[in-house]
């Protein structure tokens, strides 16, 4: 999912180099979303994800 963010990302940063402004912000609100998902479910595995052992 981060590597889906970073996509976004780049693909924002190029449309916004060419001036395509609609693209541009667009694209930064889903790798915005994407980000803040894969964050969200990264801190979420980390604290139920751990097991001790029995």
């Amino acid at each position: 999912m981060l590597h889906y963010a970073i996509i976004f990302l780049v693909i924002a940063i190029i449309a916004a180099i060419f001036g395509f402004s609609g693209l541009a912000g667009t694209a930064a609100w889903i790798a915005h979303v994407l980000f803040v998902v894969f964050l969200v479910l990264f801190i979420l595995s980390f604290f139920f994800g751990r097991r001790s052992p029995l």
